[in-house]
């Protein structure tokens, strides 16, 4: 079974949001305080907590400046303040004044980095000229840093993003009125390949810190076919849209077992020998239980070989970023089947010349003793006997008949 944390986007994202989701999660306060503190950043102030968005139970995290203003007072969204501009290269160094893990701190300025190349594309300025008027202020700052250790704390390398509803019209920020999504936003869902879903709702759904955010953990957008949910999270959203609005992030399980596996294939007519020799290396390495090459004739009648791996349903996303790395396909087919398996386990046993490596697999009455090869060839290497010597001297051992003993 495989952990996954898993953000659904239903009512959006965006930066406070993730971190009070990630808060109620069980990620450690300690830490947060801790490097939120050493900042060294003045003027600010952050509460957490327990609230209701209606009639839902979460967890709210706002950062309050000591100003004329509050952060995020007109709600959900974080346009429409008098940010300071701050430039990439002086929030990096914001960033290292943490005490963080260098992971955390490199995440950071990822997802820093990721909202800098999103609005340099939108105004046709180069990365090194952005100015950070919305993200940059001291409350975006703490969301995704504060995001970062949250995130670095709970260590869990798969994510999944399936979607992230956004709404309609328009919103009003220093760049003017700006339609939805705000093109920061439509920049990075761009880049990132992340799924926006439309929804009714009028206004901003997702902010380009949230968006970010999850751009910045490299997220799949599938779902195991089931899954069991360990534990989960909910951070309130501020934006009134007239019912309940939270992020609500959850650590699962794939629920996967040795029954469940998939069939991932690929029709493939221009890689060389050499090259497809390669990728079943890789495939293996990558956690199929098995690969392997048919022979086939494709259009414009070109010899070809069908690929085909047999996969555990936690490794189809580790094996399919391996065929794609390895070969040269653009597209595979994958679906799920069923198997059957006997029980198996490893043992030792004992002959005249030394000690093999077996594979005992039992199914009702059957019983089935393989020795390992890789053994078998090592003792026949250590001994100047051949394979077929140590194969024979194995079954006189065990009263085994040799045609059901080799591999």
């Amino acid at each position: 079974m495989t952990k996954y944390l898993y953000f659904d986007g239903t009512c959006g994202i965006s930066g406070d949001m993730t971190v009070a989701a990630l808060l109620d999660l069980g990620a450690s306060r300690k830490k947060l305080d801790t490097a939120i503190e050493s900042l060294n950043l003045y003027g600010f102030h952050y509460h957490i907590e327990r609230k209701h968005s209606y009639s839902i139970a979460g967890l709210d995290f706002s950062v309050h400046l000591h100003q004329h203003h509050e952060a995020k007072e007109s709600g959900y969204h974080e346009h429409g303040h008098d940010h300071e501009h701050r430039h990439l290269d002086e929030i990096y160094a914001i960033i290292d004044r943490a005490d963080a893990t260098d992971k955390a701190k490199a995440f950071a300025k990822k997802t820093f980095k990721i909202v800098a190349a999103a609005e340099a594309k939108a105004h046709g300025v180069p990365l090194e000229k952005v100015h950070f008027h919305e993200i940059g202020a001291i409350d975006s700052i703490i969301d995704i840093i504060a995001a970062a250790v949250l995130l670095d704390d709970l260590d869990i390398g798969n994510v999944i993003v399936p979607s992230l509803s956004e709404g309609t019209g328009t919103v009003t920020c220093q760049h003017g009125e700006l339609p939805v999504p705000v093109p920061a936003v439509l920049n990075i869902a761009e880049t990132h390949q992340i799924t926006l879903r439309p929804t009714a709702n009028n206004g901003e759904m997702v902010t380009p810190t949230g968006i970010a955010i999850a751009a910045a953990l490299n997220p799949s957008d599938k779902l195991p076919p089931c899954y069991k949910i360990i534990k989960s999270g909910i951070g309130l959203g501020k934006r009134d849209f007239g019912r309940a609005n939270f992020l609500r992030v959850m650590i699962i399980d794939d629920n996967a077992d040795d029954e469940t596996v998939y069939v991932m294939e690929s029709n493939i007519d221009d890689c060389s020998a050499e090259t497809l020799g390669l990728a079943i290396e890789k495939i293996m390495a990558a956690g199929a239980y098995d690969a392997h090459f048919e022979p086939c004739y494709m259009k414009k009648n070109r010899p070809a070989y069908i690929l085909r791996a047999i996969v555990p349903a936690n490794k189809t996303a580790d094996v399919e970023y391996a065929i794609f790395k390895h070969t040269s396909t653009i597209g595979l087919r994958k679906y799920p089947v069923e198997r059957a398996c006997m029980n198996r386990r490893s043992d030792k046993i004992e002959i005249p010349d030394g000690t093999i490596n077996v594979k005992i697999s039992t199914y009702k009455d059957i019983i089935r003793v393989k020795p390992e090869f890789d053994s078998v060839k090592k003792l026949a290497e250590k001994t100047g006997k051949s394979v077929m010597d140590i194969y024979e001297e194995f079954c006189k051992a065990n009263n085994l008949n040799l045609g059901n003993t080799q591999e």
